[in-house]
């Protein structure tokens, strides 16, 4: 086989770049759609108002991989959280306007590939009825090392730079940045191809593994049944205290507690909390950890997914009972769930 000539290479990027145009356009929207619906349709950024986006970002927390710590820690801080939501929405905002436009299209992909991949480690174990997230994020990663590799073809302003402001396109940076043709070997781009694709379709694998055992075994959804796990229980000074903290279930609402209890050795309650009392627990018996808060709902105590607060209970003196055997506490789900945790006196 003979090598390609300059023109016939520099004609094939072209046409490969106008054959990905509906693959560009549809991501383009669909990172733009994230600026556009946040900024525009409505207010996803008011930290006060119903369906602010740090609160999301907070449900994939639980599950988080690789980038748990800093989760963590930007939901542990409502100020830095802000700036780094707006920073994040304006860059999916750019990076999608510029491949809407075809313009600097490789390094508007490399911008795709990063953001998918972060959608990816943080909320990949997401989908109540299908395992969405993980499609988007992997999707998002294999299209933007796609067009990395192709650029934009035609209908495109980088395509307008290349033929008729030649003084940019002439610069070296252009074919890296922009679209063209890239000046390396056409058998290293095949090897680059290869080698990104095998890696790509083995993150896919990993991840889908990982997330829902998608691979080999028996598969599993986190985000269907509701969890609770309850941490540092303790009896001090005749006040009961724990965490709770909600890491499985739907996204798109809470666990709904409706009802505390805690029981001696014997079986006998000590102290119990009805659906009436915790949809009117005051403010000063829940600590809350998170941006998404565990607070009181019109019939129960709700507790958002990745939320994690410490609930504070005083108990009265007659309740507090001699023996060293350890107490049994209880929480009911309004799905009729029960977690329980040991407590020792």
């Amino acid at each position: 086989m003979q090598p390609f000539s300059k023109d016939e290479t520099s004609s094939s990027f072209s046409l490969v770049g106008t054959f990905a145009l509906a693959l560009r356009l549809v991501i383009g929207w669909t990172y733009f759609s994230a600026f556009w619906r946040r900024l525009v349709l409505d207010h996803k950024l008011d930290e006060g108002g119903a369906g602010y986006v740090g609160e999301k970002f907070n449900h994939f927390l639980p599950h988080a991989l690789l980038i748990k710590p800093l989760i963590a820690y930007l939901v542990s801080h409502a100020d830095v959280l802000w700036w780094f939501m707006l920073s994040f929405t304006l860059v999916e905002g750019l990076v999608g306007l510029f491949l809407l436009l075809g313009l600097f299209t490789r390094l508007a992909s490399l911008g795709v590939l990063g953001l998918a991949l972060s959608i990816l480690l943080g909320s990949g174990w997401l989908g109540s009825t299908c395992v969405d997230e993980w499609q988007i994020g992997v999707l998002g990663v294999a299209g933007g090392f796609t067009l990395m590799l192709t650029g934009a073809g035609r209908f495109t302003i980088d395509n307008r730079l290349l033929t008729t402001h030649q003084k940019i396109a002439s610069q070296k940076w252009f074919p890296w940045l922009a679209s063209g043709e890239l000046p390396v070997e056409v058998t290293r781009l095949q090897l680059v191809a290869l080698i990104g694709g095998v890696a790509i379709t083995g993150l896919t694998l990993l991840t889908n593994q990982h997330f829902h055992g998608g691979v080999w075994g028996k598969s599993h959804n986190l985000s269907v049944h509701p969890h609770v796990t309850i941490g540092n229980a303790a009896i001090n000074n005749q006040t009961l205290s724990f965490t709770v903290f909600r890491d499985e279930g739907a996204d798109v609402y809470g666990s709904f507690l409706i009802g505390i209890t805690l029981k001696d050795a014997a079986g006998n309650i000590v102290l119990q909390q009805d659906m009436k009392d915790l949809s009117r627990l005051p403010a000063g018996q829940i600590e809350n950890d998170y941006v998404a808060k565990v607070e009181p709902g019109k019939h129960s105590l709700i507790l958002p997914l990745g939320a994690r607060a410490r609930l504070i209970f005083p108990m009265e003196q007659n309740h507090l009972l001699s023996s060293k055997q350890p107490y049994l506490l209880e929480l009911t789900d309004i799905s009729g769930t029960v977690w329980s945790q040991q407590v020792n006196p």
